[in-house]
């Protein structure tokens, strides 16, 4: 059911209602909840009443078992091998959350496992993504015998190649899209293992972070004297929960299924994880004590693990999560936390920056379908985020190019829309790229800053092939239309159910139509960007906050009455609990 469209922030937005569902009451009735947590399970897919109580109790035995990932039995036996002979072993990873948190889990796993092993994370800046030539030159001059990438290398032909010629041996462990354009399927590697090389494999969408527990959990098995595992292995596995949800949640990948049996368990164990740098992060984002979700996670603690690789190195970030030391942890927690505060500084001066040149070239024109900026002084850590805000405003797909080189070759990160599978759009226009990689939604690139504006033409070329009119108006998906009245306490306690929300299993969105101010709104925020107001349907009045509308301050007073799209939540402050919305979206006749 299509509303019209919304007219908040710089870009329209169309509403889709979901119909109510018939089946929803028989539903309820067999879980013993509302009719409307049914309709939300029913609009998430689940239908079934064994399916849904699978969905809102998920537990840890329901995790697919290791040896099934495909490549893992190839990857435990070359470990194995390595350990029992004293081979020196790197482990190669990301710079992303996702990546330090798989680096991470298979770094201290091989470390109790008495292992001779290092990790390597390439500087973000200096060698960009992925398996670089030069660190596998100097990992095999250092004496390194065995490699295992974490969270990339699956497109890395040519440095996998090299590996081969220097006699390293190389394990890929990606989660990542294949590239589909190489004369060859796979790279060179003694095992590869991917969620993606079996069709039939249950979580074709599982994250970095838990591909490499995945892969982790199998070694743990494989050298374990009995059926069981070591108690100190099985301590840390399950400690490991959290580092893989943390890196789940942060990579965006759909929390269904298997990632939301790892999320949920992995959420709840974090308050009482063991690992110090985990409880430094944790206080340093004054978070203690208090149950996480996952925003918390991906607003709160995955930004601070970014910044170490956005700002400077994020193999900080690993020694954070793999510290003994609660004083060195919680030195490098506040570091970091410092450093994230200076990225969300630069982030919003470049967004700044960004939003002033799509208007002055005219970007923002309705027949364009893709912007492609580039500037020298943008910092390459902060693109990515800016790109995201920009598809966030804009609602196209995003290339940030910094061409800042002393080789002539920039750095690029691209953000996409839903229905646009940025790789492949990038891979038909990769003649003018270096390097690419990435997935349907993200992914990063070099090219020469010459090439750049031919780049982007074709990318264009592309883009408006592929996309229509429809695809790029932003759409607010809500789940149903409902009065205030419904929200109380214990109902939004019970739709928190449904959690942990994210990726395919978005947070429960509702709209109220004709509603109107109960008291003059308020503009809040250290720049007044913010909206608080109160609004009431003629039976109830709730609070509401909405986040970077306060330019609708004056709008809301002239109109009489007004839609709203809001997500209902439990806010607690100075002693007090009540329901409070947060406003997504306002719709005006």
């Amino acid at each position: 059911m299509p509303l019209s469209a919304s007219v908040t922030g710089g870009l329209s937005k169309q509403w889709t209602v979901k119909p109510a569902d018939c089946r929803a009451a028989q539903l309820a009735k067999s879980l013993k909840t509302s009719d409307l947590l049914a309709q939300l399970l029913i609009n998430r897919g689940i239908t079934d009443a064994g399916a849904a109580r699978a969905f809102l109790k998920p537990r840890l035995t329901e995790l697919i078992e290791p040896e099934q990932m495909p490549g893992v039995p190839q990857a435990v036996q070359r470990i194995a091998h390595a350990i029992n002979n004293k081979q020196k072993i790197t482990i190669y990873g990301d710079y992303d959350v996702d990546g330090i948190t798989g680096v991470s889990i298979l770094w201290q796993l091989l470390s109790l496992l008495d292992a001779d092993v290092d990790y390597y994370i390439p500087h973000r800046i200096d060698e960009g993504y992925g398996l670089n030539a030069d660190a596998i030159r100097s990992l095999a001059q250092a004496g390194s015998e065995l490699v295992i990438t974490v969270d990339c290398g699956i497109t890395a032909f040519k440095s996998a190649e090299l590996a081969d010629e220097l006699g390293l041996d190389l394990i890929i462990t990606d989660h990542h899209q294949m590239a589909s354009h190489a004369e060859a399927a796979l790279p060179t590697a003694v095992a590869i293992v991917h969620p993606a090389l079996q069709e039939e494999y249950p979580n074709q969408y599982s994250a970095g972070a838990m591909v490499a527990f995945k892969l982790g959990w199998a070694v743990a098995k494989q050298l374990s004297p009995g059926q069981k595992l070591a108690s100190e292995l099985r301590e840390f596995m399950l400690n490991a929960t959290s580092l893989a949800a943390m890196g789940t949640i942060a990579d965006v990948v759909d929390l269904r299924g298997e990632n939301r049996v790892l999320t949920s368990y992995g959420l709840k164990a974090l308050p009482q994880c063991r690992l110090s740098g985990v409880l430094a992060l944790i206080e340093s984002a004054g978070l203690t004590g208090k149950g996480l979700d996952s925003f918390d996670i991906g607003f709160r603690l995955a930004p601070v693990l970014n910044a170490a690789g956005r700002m400077g190195h994020a193999r900080l970030a690993v020694e954070l999560l793999t510290s003994d030391s609660a004083v060195r942890s919680m030195q490098i927690a506040e570091y970091l936390k410092e450093q994230n505060s200076k990225r969300q500084q630069l982030q919003r001066k470049i967004f700044k920056q960004a939003c002033e040149m799509i208007v002055e070239q005219g970007a923002h024109h309705p027949d364009r379908k893709s912007i492609v900026l580039a500037n020298e002084t943008w910092h390459t850590g902060v693109i990515g985020i800016v790109a995201s805000r920009i598809v966030d405003k804009f609602y196209r797909p995003t290339i940030m190019i910094n061409t800042a080189s002393e080789n002539g070759i920039a750095q690029g990160s691209a953000r996409s829309i839903p229905g646009f599978c940025l790789l492949t759009a990038i891979e038909a226009c990769s003649e003018h790229l270096n390097t690419f990689g990435g997935h349907e939604m993200a992914a990063g690139l070099t090219i020469h800053t010459e090439k750049i504006e031919r780049f982007a033409a074709e990318f264009e070329i592309y883009a408006r092939d592929n996309l229509n009119e429809a695809d790029v108006a932003a759409k607010l998906h809500i789940d149903a239309e409902a009065s205030l009245g419904e929200f109380n306490r214990e109902m939004v306690g019970e739709l928190q159910m449904l959690g942990p929300f994210g990726q395919g299993n978005p947070e429960p969105s509702f709209a109220t139509r004709g509603v109107r101010l109960a008291n003059p709104p308020r503009r809040v925020g250290a720049a007044g960007d913010h909206l608080q107001l109160t609004i009431t349907d003629g039976i109830a009045a709730v609070r509401c906050i909405g986040f970077r509308m306060g330019k609708l301050e004056k709008k809301l007073l002239d109109h009489e009455s007004f839609d709203v799209a809001y997500q209902p939540q439990i806010n607690t402050y100075l002693g007090s609990t009540n329901v409070q919305f947060v406003l997504t979206d306002v719709q005006f006749d």
